[in-house]
């Protein structure tokens, strides 16, 4: 095997098999390196197996939602069956087939723990200790992704806490389980677990869904509770104790919960206090930054991707981030000019004002762009518009009791879209139009045009516009 390769990739999740691929399609040859899985935490304990384990009650809520279907739901779920599908979509927790498709892509895999140890020069250190240093011709690029944070809290580390690993491979589903954290996770997992009938309990210091609009964390948390889920929110953790008969969680007021397990799910550190940065001549640990091409300043050969950036901490927008990496690298190898400016295909503009973001709870959230809280913070002149979505047409279809919101934030000066959020179920599918009007830019105007089906869901984007206009005559 060779030691040298245009493209050596620090990480082979899904941001790092994009900026490889990107990189072969121009016209390079790159190697990935890996220590864990090929295909990344999505793949096998993120993304996939806790949508995976979603998705079914999510059905059966929506099949007795109709009447005349929902006499034909009988029985409960079966826990068995949705692990074994679970399983289905982890591969098993086989990476065979991503590492089928490294080959048929040309991208060459290296297992072992990957450093930076000199300029475009990778040490990496398989299981067994042997050592192997490789060099990159043109370009190193990190995608070493982030892990779960767990906090300085007296005796949780002591106590074995579950992370999202733990709770999305769960072979057996445990009587009761607290979770600590209310963002993304912790909300999903609150809905799994009682879903698969264990007794829930979410302690967090805030409320529910940090940093969305607050009609969407009102939602989930009355569903949660709904499901009898225990919210103990605006609530420190304060000790943590594991015993015989499980965990016990003191709070700052002094209550107790007991549980046979804890999930910690108070967010996630960016990867990179392994990866070899002094020797490039910065800190390890926290996010490594870059500019729009991904490219680390101060490092003309270095770039960076995905959650190790800290840029935004999500699959979808760290693949987008990769794709920009990959061409950008391809493009200055072969002497080509890149062009920095927005929106074109070497950046990442879209992470400035464009993130997506949807959470499979009961109901769903789909967001893209700014909350209003976010507009006004920038001192944008806003305009904000509201929709019952259980008013729509089409949204009745769907389900007998349907009940959601919808919110576009406008820019009054502009006359365009900044940021919209859809809550209720099925709503995930909403939101890229929002998104390709965000990213458009297109205005106001122009959307009176863009006629939606009926009866559809999508009808509330014509509700969201009247709405607008009786707010503007």
């Amino acid at each position: 095997m060779t030691n040298e390769y245009d493209l050596i990739v620090i990480g082979a999740g899904p941001v790092g098999e994009n900026i490889a691929d990107r990189a072969v399609q121009g016209g390079l040859t790159a190697a990935v390196i890996e220590s864990e899985l090929v295909g990344g935490e999505c793949s096998y304990w993120a993304c996939m197996p806790s949508k995976a384990l979603l998705r079914p009650a999510a059905a059966v809520r929506a099949a007795r939602g109709v009447d005349g279907a929902c006499q034909a739901v009988v029985g409960e779920l079966d826990v068995a069956a949705i692990l074994a599908r679970r399983d289905s979509f982890t591969s098993e927790w086989s990476d065979a087939g991503q590492v089928e498709w490294l080959d048929a892509a040309g991208i060459t895999l290296l297992r072992g723990h990957g450093r930076l140890t000199g300029e475009r020069e990778v040490t990496v250190v398989d299981s067994d200790g042997t050592e192997r240093v490789v060099r990159a011709r043109h370009a190193v690029a990190i995608a070493t992704g982030s892990a779960a944070t767990v906090p300085e809290i007296e005796g949780l580390r002591d106590a074995a806490p579950w992370t999202s690993r733990e709770a999305t491979s769960v072979q057996e589903v445990p009587a009761s389980l607290a979770i600590i954290g209310g963002g993304v996770v912790g909300a999903e997992m609150a809905t799994v677990f009682a879903a698969l009938g264990s007794e829930v309990t979410v302690i967090a210091r805030g409320g529910l869904l940090g940093g969305m609009e607050p009609f969407a964390s009102e939602r989930v948390a009355d569903s949660l509770r709904d499901m009898g889920v225990d919210l103990r929110l605006e609530t420190e953790t304060t000790k943590v104790q594991r015993d015989a008969s499980g965990v016990t969680i003191t709070t700052a007021d002094g209550a107790e919960i007991h549980a046979a397990e804890v999930l910690v799910a108070t967010g996630r550190t960016p990867r990179s206090d392994d990866v070899g940065l002094e020797a490039v001549g910065h800190e390890p640990g926290g996010s490594l930054a870059t500019d729009d091409t991904m490219r680390v300043p101060g490092v003309d050969w270095l770039y960076a991707a995905g959650d190790v950036t800290g840029r935004s901490m999500l699959t979808h927008q760290g693949k987008y981030q990769a794709r920009a990496a990959g061409d950008a690298i391809a493009a200055r190898a072969k002497g080509n000019a890149v062009d920095e400016a927005s929106w074109s295909r070497y950046v990442a503009t879209a992470d400035h004002c464009a993130v997506t973001q949807v959470v499979f709870t009961d109901p769903e959230v789909a967001s893209v762009g700014l909350t209003a809280a976010g507009a006004e913070e920038q001192g944008i002149d806003l305009a904000v518009v509201d929709c019952d979505l259980g008013a729509v047409a089409g949204a009745k279809l769907q389900a007998d009791d349907y009940s959601g919101q919808a919110r576009l934030v406008i820019d009054k000066g502009r006359g365009v879209i900044v940021g919209a959020t859809f809550v209720g179920p099925g709503v995930a599918e909403l939101l890229h139009a929002a998104t390709i009007a965000i990213v458009g830019e297109v205005s106001v105007q122009r959307l009176w045009h863009a006629v939606p089906s009926y009866p559809t869901v999508s009808e509330v984007w014509l509700r969201l516009l009247e709405e607008y206009g009786r707010n503007s005559a």
